[in-house]
C-alpha cells in the first residue's frame, strides 16, 4: 500500500488587531496516535522546519481552541504565507486523498480561499482562512474515524536517480503502480524543476473523470498553492496528488482520454494562430447539448482545423458548463464548472501543445459526461438555454436588489445580473458583493471553490460571453437574506477574549 493508515473574521479587521501584527507578512506500519496527540516521527512525512511548527500547531490544537490560537499567532507576527501553507500542508499530511473529494476538500479549498481573498476588502481578507481552519479540524476528525491515515515518509530505497526519475514516473503512472509512482515523483521533485515536473503530471491529472473531475481540480489547486508557499514544499504535495490520481485504477471514465490523445495528432500544427469566431461558439454550444464524449471532442478538432481560435471553443465549453448548473443546482453540474475551470487553467499553464490540446478536448468530452451524469440523477430540465436567456427590461439600480432576492428567485436574479452586465456594470463590483456574502454566509467548501472558479472564468472568457457567465454564477452564490455562518460568531468570541 501507498501512504499508511494511522490514525466576519471581525466586521472591522482594520483597527488594533491589524496594528498588533496581523500583517500579510511506502509505506510503513501503523502509527497508533490520535490526531491531537500526533507525534512526528521518521515514519511520517516531515516538512521544512519553518512550516513544520505551524503544521504541528494546527494538527494538535483542539477544534474549539483553534480560532483563538490563530488570532494569537497572527498578532504575534505569523506571516500569511506560513498560515496558509501550514494549513494546506496539515491537510496533505493528515487527510487521505481517496476519494479525491468529500473530506479532502479541506485541502482543495485552500487555493480557492486564497484566490477570493486576494481581491477582498481588508475587513474580509482573512475570513476564508478562518473558515478553512475550522473546516480542516472537522475533516481531520472525520479522517480519524475512517482509520486515521497519515502520509508516510517516502521509501528512500525506491527513489530512482535523477536520470531515471522521469521515465520511471511515466511508466509507473501508465501502469497505475502506486508504490513506483510515489518513489518516482519524489525523485522528480528532488532533481527536476517545477515546470518540468508539472509538465509530466498534467496529462495524468486530466486522464480520467473519476470522482467527477476532482483529480484535475486537485492538480490545479496543488500547483496554485505551491506557487504561493514555495516549490520547496512540492515533494509531499505531489506524492499526495499522485496517490489521489491513481485512485480507482483504469475505468470507463478514462475512455475519452485515449480517444482524445489520438485526435490531438490530427490537429493542424498552426492551431494557435486561429481566429475568434462567435458564431462557432454558438454552434459548438449546441453540439455539446447532445454530443457523446467523442463527438464533442471531434467537433473541437474540426473547428481548430478550420482555423477557429481555441478561445472561441473554450467560450462554448464554459457556457455549456454554466448552463448545466442553471438547469440543476446540484453537485454534479456544480463540478462541471469547477472541473472545466481546472482544465482551462492547465491549458493556460502548460507549455506543451499536446497537453494544452488534450486539456481542451477533455473539457469538451467531460461536458458530455457531466451532462449525462446529471441527467442520470433525475430532475434535469431541458431549459434554460444560456445563450437564449433574457435580461430584465432594465438594469437594477444597484446590486443589493439582486443579492437580496437571489435565494427566493435565482432566475430573476440571473436576469437582473445579465441586464447589469450588458449595461456596462463593473464585474468587480459584483465580485466584491458576492465575495462578502460567501465569506460571511458560506458553510461549505463548494461555496468557495465555485466562486473562485466562476469569477476566474468570467475574466478569462471572451468579452461577448462574460455577461452570460456572470449571470449564470448566481445559481450557486449566496444571497443576502441567508443566515450568517455560525463560524462568524465563534470568530468574534475568540477575538473578544484577547
Amino acid at each position: 500500500m501507498f501512504p499508511i493508515v494511522r490514525r466576519e473574521f471581525l466586521r472591522e479587521l482594520g483597527g488594533s488587531v491589524v496594528t498588533g501584527g496581523l500583517a500579510w507578512q511506502a509505506l510503513q506500519s501503523l502509527v497508533p496516535a490520535r490526531a491531537e496527540d500526533l507525534q512526528v516521527t521518521p515514519k511520517i512525512v516531515q516538512f521544512q522546519p519553518d512550516m513544520e511548527d505551524v503544521v504541528q500547531w494546527i494538527e494538535k490544537t483542539p477544534r474549539e481552541q483553534i480560532l483563538q490560537q490563530a488570532v494569537e499567532r497572527l498578532k504575534a507576527g505569523m506571516s500569511y504565507r506560513h498560515f496558509v501553507g501550514g494549513l494546506f500542508l496539515a491537510g496533505i499530511r493528515n487527510i487521505k486523498p481517496r476519494p479525491v473529494g468529500f473530506k479532502f476538500h479541506a485541502v482543495m479549498v485552500i487555493s480557492s480561499a486564497h484566490q477570493l481573498s486576494l481581491d477582498a476588502v481588508q475587513a474580509d481578507r482573512l475570513l476564508p482562512f478562518f473558515w478553512a481552519l475550522d473546516n480542516f479540524k472537522s475533516s481531520q476528525a472525520q479522517d480519524v474515524k475512517e482509520g486515521d491515515w497519515t502520509l508516510a515518509a517516502v521509501n528512500e530505497s525506491g527513489v530512482p536517480t535523477a536520470s531515471k526519475s522521469r521515465d520511471r514516473f511515466i511508466e509507473a503512472m501508465n501502469r497505475w503502480d502506486e508504490e513506483g509512482a510515489d518513489a518516482a515523483v519524489a525523485g522528480l521533485c528532488r532533481s527536476a524543476g517545477a515546470t518540468e515536473t508539472m509538465e509530466l503530471v498534467w496529462p495524468f491529472a486530466i486522464r480520467d473523470w473519476q470522482n467527477i473531475g476532482h483529480k484535475a481540480i486537485f492538480a490545479a489547486q496543488a500547483w496554485r498553492t505551491l506557487e504561493l508557499i514555495g516549490w520547496e514544499h512540492a515533494e509531499p504535495v505531489l506524492r499526495s496528488l499522485v496517490f489521489g490520481l491513481l485512485n480507482g485504477g483504469p475505468s470507463d471514465s478514462a475512455a475519452p482520454y485515449d480517444q482524445n490523445r489520438e485526435l490531438v495528432t490530427q490537429i493542424r500544427e498552426d492551431w494557435s494562430a486561429g481566429q475568434p469566431d462567435p458564431t462557432v461558439t454558438t454552434s459548438v454550444l449546441q453540439v455539446l447539448r447532445q454530443a457523446t464524449p467523442k463527438e464533442a471532442a471531434s467537433a473541437i478538432v474540426a473547428q481548430l482545423n478550420r482555423g477557429v481560435a481555441a478561445s472561441s471553443l473554450w467560450d462554448a465549453i464554459l457556457l455549456a458548463a454554466s448552463e448545466l448548473l442553471m438547469r440543476q443546482q446540484a453537485i454534479v453540474p456544480l463540478h462541471a464548472t469547477t472541473a472545466t475551470n481546472s482544465l482551462f487553467y492547465i491549458y493556460r499553464q502548460s507549455g506543451r501543445d499536446s497537453t494544452r490540446l488534450l486539456a481542451l478536448l477533455q473539457a469538451a468530452s467531460w461536458i458530455a459526461l457531466f451532462r449525462d451524469g446529471t441527467r442520470a440523477r433525475g430532475g434535469f430540465p431541458d431549459k434554460p438555454n444560456i445563450d437564449e436567456f433574457q435580461p430584465t427590461d432594465a438594469a437594477p439600480a444597484n446590486l443589493e436588489a439582486v443579492f437580496e432576492g437571489l435565494r427566493q428567485d435565482r432566475n430573476q436574479a440571473a436576469a437582473q445580473t445579465l441586464a447589469f452586465a450588458r449595461a456596462g456594470g463593473n464585474s468587480e463590483t459584483f465580485f466584491n458583493a458576492a465575495r462578502h456574502l460567501i465569506f460571511t454566509k458560506g458553510t461549505d467548501a463548494h461555496d468557495f471553490k465555485f466562486a473562485a472558479s466562476a469569477f476566474e472564468d468570467v475574466k478569462h472568457a471572451s468579452a461577448a460571453v462574460r455577461p452570460q457567465l456572470l449571470a449564470a454564477s448566481v445559481f450557486y452564490l449566496r444571497g443576502a437574506n441567508e443566515p450568517d455562518s455560525p463560524l462568524l460568531q465563534r470568530t468574534r468570541d475568540a477575538l473578544a477574549v484577547l
